[in-house]
């Protein structure tokens, strides 16, 4: 970055501080990794200059042999990752992708059935605060109150009852294996289309540590980030009878010209996804997971729906630390140097802003190399911080533990000197 630091030192320290941050600190949040530096280049190259309104072969401006190059590059690739007929790959976001799915397939004021907010579903899934919400007419389906699953007959009996055009399968905080197989069965019963926002668990998809959705879905859409380890931006899958239809939905109807330089780091993440060494790191995020998982829960964590299948885990902190909230909790966290988000859990009590709920995930770190004996040791920081989460002592306690772990798995040694 050394034409950055004498053009804009300002933003230059910003971004130094955060490489910082990353490096000094463990990354828990469910929904974040740490992409490969040859991702980071991608992100930074002159495709950025590049307008490529279009698909390949019907672009809107010329010049853009090279980003028809690259562009078939990711949209091949994630073909054959998931085995899909066709994928686009200009979303610039989760939600963008979700949003070009729907009118792929909907008109507005269509009934779509969804995945509550606050049992683990996702704001484009119907929440009242989202376009999904607002521009469609939603129905929800949840979790067990008593072990925190999802009850296939109960979504059969709401999909009946509702008879929405689209189910929506996939969850921002859903710890379990989903049965993607049911939701199909259950779409097909009512006529409805099937659509798996497969976001979180993409990168376990991808190496066969979870079931695809591929054969099941209408549509299938995703994140490039989080277990999938790319750049930040959004991917649709689907049959090829709606490949016009997803194409044409993402331009011109929701976005313009796409983000070349993006596209291009995908097709770079899609190939580190196809190597050996992704499987078994995805085989690892899930390993530790359920190491992190198993000691939270020895330290009297309690678990939603009992533990984890995936990446992530659930906390529900009331029945361990009744008067502590999930946002006290994240900020005591925090100050330690472990980052983590606080999460709404199946019969919330607090507000959204506040929460009783913590959500923790391991892809990040385990991208750093760290196993089983490194999460087991987090999670008795954990504990033993927010046993008394105010104490300054500990808080600097935990936070030079912290510091000395990070150090024996340094994140970005060619950032040292930036």
């Amino acid at each position: 970055m050394v034409h950055l630091k004498s053009a804009d030192p300002e933003v230059h320290a910003a971004i130094l501080a955060e490489v910082r941050r990353q490096g000094d600190g463990l990354e828990l949040i469910a929904s974040e990794n740490f992409v490969s530096y040859a991702v980071l280049e991608t992100m930074g190259c002159v495709l950025t200059n590049k307008y490529a309104e279009g698909v390949p072969g019907r672009r809107y401006y010329g010049g853009c042999e090279y980003a028809d190059v690259v562009e078939n590059l990711a949209r091949d690739r994630a073909k054959r990752i998931f085995g899909a007929d066709h994928a686009n790959v200009q979303p610039h976001s989760g939600a963008q992708a979700n949003m070009a799915a729907y009118f792929s397939v909907l008109d507005a004021g269509d009934r779509i059935l969804g995945m509550d907010l606050s049992h683990g579903g996702h704001l484009t899934h119907g929440s009242p605060v989202n376009f999904s919400g607002q521009l469609f007419e939603a129905r929800f389906y949840g979790v067990r109150p008593d072990d925190g699953l999802i009850d296939y007959d109960v979504v059969r009996a709401a999909a009946h009852s509702e008879r929405p055009k689209l189910i929506v399968a996939g969850a921002s905080a859903y710890p379990r294996t989903l049965d993607f197989a049911a939701f199909g069965e259950i779409a097909r019963e009512v006529g409805a289309r099937l659509l798996v926002d497969m976001a979180h668990i993409a990168g376990l998809v991808a190496t066969g540590h979870h079931p695809s959705p591929v054969p099941h879905a209408d549509l299938v859409t995703t994140t490039t980030h989080k277990t999938l380890r790319g750049p930040r931006g959004g991917l649709i899958l689907c049959r090829q009878e709606l490949a016009k239809d997803v194409d044409k939905t993402v331009f011109p109807f929701l976005q313009g010209g796409p983000l070349m330089h993006a596209v291009a780091a995908k097709a770079v993440a899609f190939k580190e996804a196809l190597e050996p060494d992704f499987a078994r790191y995805s085989g690892q995020v899930i390993a530790n997971a359920r190491a992190l998982a198993e000691r939270l829960a020895e330290r009297g964590f309690h678990l939603v729906s009992g533990g984890t299948d995936t990446h992530l885990m659930l906390v529900d902190l009331r029945p361990s630390h009744a008067e502590l909230s999930g946002k006290d909790a994240e900020h005591a966290l925090e100050e330690a140097g472990i980052t983590v988000n606080k999460n709404t859990v199946p019969g919330e009590t607090r507000s959204p802003f506040v929460t009783s709920g913590l959500r923790i995930g391991t892809p990040a770190i385990t991208s750093r190399g760290m196993k089983e004996a490194e999460m087991r040791q987090i999670a008795d920081w954990i504990g033993y911080l927010l046993a008394a989460p105010t104490d300054p002592a500990r808080i600097g306690e935990v936070r030079s533990a912290v510091r000395e772990l990070c150090d024996a798995f340094p994140l970005y040694p060619e950032l040292a000197d930036v």
